[in-house]
C-alpha cells in the first residue's frame, strides 16, 4: 500500500537532527581551502572599507577647515582604490562561490540519484514518482543559494561585525552602547518565530511535493484523462493543490519577511537615539564629540546593521534549507533492502537449473502473496505461469531476478542461492521483458542496444528480425535511427513490445523471462514471432507469463498459480486432461474466440 498519495502530506519531523548539518558539511569539506581563500580576500576588502568613514571624519574635522586640498585629493584617490579593490574581490567571490556551490549541488544530486538506482522495486511501488522527482530537482536546487553565498557571507559578516564594533568603539563608546541595545530585541524576535518558521517551511515542502506528484501523474495519464473527458475535474484538483501550495508558501515567507523589517525597525530606533543624543553631546559646553565623528559613526551604523540583516537572511535560508535537507537525506538514507551480502560472490556462468525451495513472499506484512512455493526447472526448459490477476505470477519471475527479497525459503540457480551472489553478476546473465514495455527517448537502435551496449548494428538488426520487428522499423522514416519519444508515444503498443523483446534477446541471456511479452501483438505477428521464439528458447531456460494461452502450448510445464500457491502443473495436454482450473481457463478463451461468440 502506498505510503502517501498526491493528496496526502508526508510526516513532519518535530525536531531537527543537527547531524544533518554535519552531513552537509561533509559535502562542503573538499572546498574548504578555496572557501578560506575567498573569506580572507573578502575580509581584507571589508577591513579596507572600514577606513572610509575615518577618511570622511578626517576631511570634515581637519582637511576642510584647513582647506588642505592635497590631502582631500589623496584621501579621495585612496577611497577610489579601495572601491576598485572591493569590486574585484566581489567579482572573484561570486565566480568562485558559484562554482563551489554548484559543485556541491552536483555531488548531492549525484548521491541521491545513484541511491535511487539501487533502491528496490518496493520503494517505487508505494510512492508517487513526482514526490521522488521533487527531491532530486527542486529540493536540491533550493540549497543552491545557501551553499553559493550563505556560508561565506556568514563568516565574513560575523568578522565584519567584530571589525565594525571595534571601529565604533574607537569613535565613541557611548554611541556604540546605544546601538548594541537593539540586539536583545532582535534575539527576542528570532526566538519567537524560529519554531513556527521551520514548521511553515516543512508544510510548504509537503504541498510542493503533493503538487509535483499530481503534475507527474497527470502528464503520464493524459491520454486516459482526455479519453474520459476528465479535464475539468483534473483542473479542479490541480487548482486545490496549487492553492494549498500558495497558501503554505505565503505563510512561510511571512515569517521570512518578519526578520528584515524587524532589523530595519530596530536599526531605525537605535539610529534615532544616536542622532538625538549625538547632536545633544556635540552642542554641550564641554563637548568631546565632533560633527566628523558623528558622521563617521552614522556610516558605521549602516554597516553594523547590514551584516546583521544578512545574517538574518542566512538564518531564514538555513531554516528553509533544513526542511529540504530532511527530505534529501531521508531519501539517501532509505535502506537498500535488496543488496549484495557482505560476503557475496560472483555468479558463475549460468547453465539454467532453477529451484524454488519453500519460498514465501509478501509485499505487506500479514498479506502473503506466495506461500511455500516449491518447483524445479531443468536447464533449457520453458516454464509458463497462468492464473487470475494478482495471483503472484509476476512476483515469481521478479523473485528470480531478485528484484525483491523472499520472506523465507531459497531460490537457487545451478545450486547457488541467489541471495549469496552479487546482483550485477546475476542480472547480467538474464533477459527480462517486463509487462510495461518502456521505451526511452532516443533512436530505435539505442533502445534495442540498451540490452547490450557492446552489440554491433548487425546484432541489433538480427535481434529485431528474430522478433519480427525489422519490417516495421525499416518502413519508418530513418529506419533504426528514427528518433522516438519517451515511453514510445510514436509507436503502437505492439511495436513497443517487439522493440522491448528485441532488447531482451540482444542481451543473449542464459535465463529468459517474458512477462506478458505478446499481450499487445496481433495474432498474425504472434504466429511469425512464435517461430523465432521456438529457435531462441532452444537450450535456454525460460519463464513465460501469458494470459493468451496459445503462446504457451509448447511449454515444458505450465503452472496454474492462485491462492498463494501452485494449484496445478503439467504440460498443456496433461492439464486439459485433468479438467481443472487450467481446463476451465482454456475453455473460456476457446469459447470466447469461437465463431459462435465472434
Amino acid at each position: 500500500m502506498a505510503r502517501n498519495k498526491y493528496d496526502m502530506d508526508e510526516i513532519l519531523e518535530d525536531s531537527f537532527d543537527t547531524k544533518q548539518l554535519k552531513r552537509l558539511a561533509g559535502y562542503v569539506s573538499p572546498y574548504k581551502t578555496k572557501m578560506a581563500g575567498v573569506i580572507v580576500l573578502m575580509l581584507s576588502s571589508s577591513a579596507l572599507t572600514m577606513m572610509v568613514p575615518i577618511f570622511f571624519q578626517r576631511i570634515m574635522d581637519f582637511y576642510i577647515p584647513d582647506k588642505n586640498m592635497e590631502k582631500i585629493l589623496t584621501v579621495s584617490l585612496l577611497t577610489l582604490a579601495i572601491a576598485c579593490y572591493s569590486a574585484v574581490a566581489m567579482r572573484f567571490k561570486i565566480k568562485t562561490m558559484s562554482v563551489i556551490g554548484q559543485s556541491i549541488i552536483h555531488a548531492i544530486r549525484n548521491d541521491i540519484f545513484n541511491h535511487l538506482q539501487e533502491l528496490p522495486f518496493s520503494y517505487y511501488d508505494d510512492r508517487p514518482h513526482g514526490k521522488i522527482q521533487v527531491r532530486v530537482v527542486n529540493y536540491v536546487n533550493s540549497l543552491s543559494d545557501l551553499l553559493s553565498n550563505g556560508i561565506v557571507n556568514t563568516v565574513t559578516d560575523l568578522c565584519n561585525l567584530i571589525f565594525i564594533i571595534i571601529f565604533m568603539l574607537i569613535c565613541d563608546a557611548r554611541l556604540t552602547l546605544i546601538c548594541l541595545c537593539g540586539l536583545p530585541l532582535l534575539a527576542v524576535v528570532i526566538v519567537f518565530i524560529k519554531r513556527k518558521q521551520r514548521r511553515a517551511w516543512q508544510i510548504q515542502s509537503n504541498k510542493q511535493s503533493n503538487l509535483n506528484a499530481y503534475i507527474a501523474e497527470s502528464i503520464n495519464g493524459i491520454r486516459v484523462t482526455q479519453s474520459f473527458v476528465r479535464e475539468n475535474e483534473n483542473t479542479h484538483i490541480f487548482s486545490n493543490l496549487s492553492g494549498s501550495y500558495r497558501n503554505a508558501w505565503m505563510r512561510a515567507v511571512k515569517f521570512n519577511f518578519t526578520m528584515g523589517p524587524s532589523v530595519d525597525m530596530i536599526s531605525a530606533i537605535t539610529t534615532s537615539f544616536v542622532y538625538v543624543l549625538g547632536i545633544r553631546w556635540i552642542l554641550a559646553p564641554d563637548a568631546t564629540l565632533t560633527v566628523g565623528i558623528l558622521i563617521a559613526f552614522t556610516a558605521y551604523i549602516g554597516r553594523f546593521w547590514a551584516p546583521i540583516n544578512t545574517l538574518a537572511g542566512f538564518y531564514n535560508s538555513l531554516l528553509t534549507a533544513i526542511s529540504y535537507l530532511e527530505r534529501i537525506f531521508e531519501t539517501i538514507d532509505e535502506p537498500v533492502l535488496v543488496q549484495d551480502a557482505k560476503d557475496a560472490s560472483v555468479m558463475p556462468s549460468i547453465r539454467g537449473d532453477v529451484e524454488f525451495r519453500d519460498v514465501c513472499f509478501s509485499y505487506e506484512e500479514g498479506h502473503r502473496i506466495l506461500d511455500h512455493i516449491n518447483f524445479t526447472v531443468s536447464q533449457g526448459q520453458t516454464y509458463a505461469f497462468v492464473g487470475p490477476t494478482g495471483a503472484g505470477k509476476s512476483t515469481i519471475v521478479n523473485l528470480i531476478s531478485r528484484f525483491y527479497n523472499v520472506d523465507s525459503g531459497q531460490i537457487l540457480i545451478d545450486g547457488n542461492d541467489i541471495s549469496t551472489v552479487t546482483i550485477r553478476s546475476l542480472r547480467t546473465q538474464m533477459g527480462v521483458m517486463m509487462q510495461d514495455s518502456f521505451i526511452f527517448s532516443g533512436t530505435i537502435m539505442d533502445n534495442i542496444r540498451y540490452g547490450n551496449k557492446e552489440a554491433a548494428d548487425e546484432q541489433v538488426i538480427a535481434a529485431a528480425k528474430t522478433v519480427c520487428a525489422h519490417d516495421f522499423i525499416s518502413q519508418m522514416e530513418n529506419g533504426y535511427h528514427t528518433e522516438v519519444n519517451e515511453r514510445g508515444s510514436r509507436l503502437s503498443a505492439g511495436q513497443r513490445q517487439l522493440i522491448s523483446f528485441a532488447r531482451a534477446l540482444l542481451a543473449d541471456p542464459k535465463i529468459l523471462i517474458l512477462d506478458e511479452a505478446t499481450s499487445s501483438i496481433d495474432t498474425e505477428t504472434e504466429i511469425l514471432l512464435q517461430k523465432g521464439l521456438n529457435e531462441l528458447l532452444k537450450g535456454r531456460t525460460s519463464f513465460i507469463i501469458a494470459h493468451r494461452l496459445s503462446t504457451i502450448k509448447n511449454a515444458d510445464c505450465i503452472m496454474y498459480v492462485d491462492q498463494g500457491g501452485i494449484l496445478e502443473h503439467g504440460t498443456h495436454e496433461e492439464l486439459l486432461a485433468q479438467k481443472g482450473a487450467y481446463y476451465e481457463l482454456y475453455m473460456s478463451q476457446f469459447d470466447f474466440l469461437s465463431p459462435a461468440n465472434a
